[in-house]
């Protein structure tokens, strides 16, 4: 008669454990686990075998060395389809193990020495190598999967045991790369150079959700984030509209990141193909938006929008008369808020995030397309305090052109490269993108302003090289430009800044965004 088979359980998370116990017990299989494991299987009155029992050899060194045992790792590593594996299992008494159940000491949630788990990857490894003739399984949410089909079939397919290999290589792939991050991280001996830039990334990114499509129709898309780890658009809640496509979260995100970075009071932002084309601050939420929305009425159209306060009635009104939105992302709405949205902007997708802005990324990484390249950069820094900027005109601006020099500044980092701003009254009325050459980017911004930021602030993302930027800046009517400075140029350009008898600040701090 053949013998029974056989399941090896060592899990740190016990959750569903002894249902998984109970469902490979009535099928008939023998169970052996490890200390923590056995007795919670045992509590439930479950036939188990503990592995220092079945290894005849007692738990050593405060729990470091449990499973690393022949008897162990003979049975999962034997290929059934070598007589010479077969013969030495024979000969040293050893039983094949046809499931290793594993999880993992939690390290990414307490990293350190003692949360560095060995005989669990060992077991892991030893298994997904062995996939032809074991299963494994590292993820809770298989259990029931697994004990359907071998309920079903008998036995695990070849399939499902590929697959549960991948997952499990995948898995302690990612495990090690937390540990070396980790050293990375506290260890003054790492590989990074005299920069920090680190000579290796390690990374494991898991999919969080399928999208409609990509950036066209006939791409596929999805949003993948680090392993382990929430992302912001985890904590969003969507009340209402179709899917999310590829382009909303990028502008989404664009949006966000921008009305939280306006400074102080109700913000709304509007971008469009992850450029702003309206930003304002305002005394109440409304009036920014409606700001935002004229800037651009054209470009709005489609775009996203995102609000840092509660979207009150008023705003919810100024809204529903505006142009429709894509998507519409705000910490909150007030009572009554979402149906009125949801009755007028059926397709709106109308998101809820947290009103705080998650933290500074260590590190920016861009794909180099199709290439296996890829760019690292420390996160752009935007230095906004015009305590550390340099007037170098004649004329100093007054406190509401300065107030204005700040918004406009803030929104010019946010804009693709090469960028013009032209904002008044904390609005930004003329937004020029993208552009391969600067004064373009100044005209656009000028046509679409249509005289509404005279008296205001003229922005540029990077340095003036010629006078003809600051012409068409002065000819706008900006009463003070901001722009980095370090031009060769920047004399002459000062000197016309002079002549047109408007303020200049050079921020010392060059905004390119691409």
């Amino acid at each position: 008669m053949d013998a029974p088979p056989r399941a090896l359980i060592s899990v740190y998370d016990k959750a569903g454990v002894v249902d998984l116990a109970a469902g490979l017990v009535g099928l008939g299989w023998d169970l052996i686990a490890s200390g923590g494991t056995a007795r919670v299987i045992e509590a439930a009155r479950l036939p188990v075998a503990d592995t220092a029992d079945y290894t005849g050899s007692p738990t050593m060194l405060g729990h470091r060395v449990v499973t690393l045992h022949p008897r162990i790792h003979g049975g999962i590593l034997a290929d059934r389809d070598d007589p010479s594996h077969r013969a030495d299992l024979e000969a040293n008494g050893i039983d094949p193990i046809d499931l290793v159940v594993v999880n993992l000491y939690p390290f990414e949630e307490s990293p350190g020495i003692e949360t560095i788990d060995i005989g669990g990857p060992t077991m892991v490894r030893a298994a997904a190598k062995n996939h032809a003739h074991v299963g494994v399984v590292v993820d809770p949410a298989d259990y029931e999967s697994v004990i359907d089909e071998l309920r079903s079939a008998g036995r695990l397919s070849a399939v499902t045991r590929r697959r549960l290999a991948r997952k499990a290589f995948a898995h302690t792939a990612a495990y090690e790369a937390a540990i070396a991050g980790w050293f990375d991280a506290g260890d003054e001996s790492d590989d990074s150079d005299e920069l920090g830039l680190p000579s290796a990334i390690r990374l494991e990114l898991e999919r969080a959700e399928t999208l409609r499509y990509g950036e066209n129709p006939h791409q596929q898309g999805a949003r993948y984030r680090a392993r382990g780890a929430f992302g912001f658009f985890d904590g969003m809640v969507q009340h209402g509209g179709p899917a999310l496509s590829y382009l909303n979260l990028m502008d989404a995100e664009a949006a966000w990141g921008l009305a939280h970075n306006l400074g102080d009071g109700p913000a709304a932002v509007i971008v469009k193909h992850a450029n702003p084309c309206g930003a304002a601050v305002a005394g109440d939420l409304a009036t920014a938006y409606s700001r935002a929305f004229d800037c651009d009425p054209r470009s709005a159209f489609g775009g996203v929008v995102a609000l840092n306060a509660v979207i009150d009635e008023a705003t919810a009104e100024a809204m529903v008369a505006a142009a429709q939105a894509d998507v519409v992302i705000a910490p909150g709405y007030a009572g009554g808020v979402l149906e009125r949205l949801a009755a007028r902007r059926a397709n709106t997708r109308l998101l809820e995030a947290a009103a705080d802005v998650a933290g500074e990324p260590a590190w920016e990484l861009r794909s180099l397309g199709s290439d296996n390249d890829f760019l690292l950069q420390s996160p752009r820094r935007l230095e906004a305090d015009p305590a550390s900027w340099q007037v170098v005109t004649a004329r100093r601006p007054t406190d509401s052109e300065l107030a204005d020099a700040v918004f406009a500044w803030r929104v010019c980092a946010h804009t693709s490269s090469n960028a013009v701003v032209l904002a008044r009254d904390r609005t930004a009325w003329g937004i020029g993108a993208g552009q391969q050459n600067r004064v373009q980017a100044g005209e656009i911004a000028a046509a679409k302003a249509a005289g509404r930021a005279a008296g205001g602030a003229c922005a540029s993302d990077g340095f003036y090289p010629f006078l003809d930027g600051v012409g068409a800046a002065a000819d706008a009517g900006a009463a003070v430009v901001v722009q980095p400075g370090g031009s060769v140029n920047d004399a002459a350009v000062i000197a016309a800044a002079d002549e047109r008898n408007i303020a200049m600040l050079l921020t010392g701090e060059r905004q390119f965004r691409h």
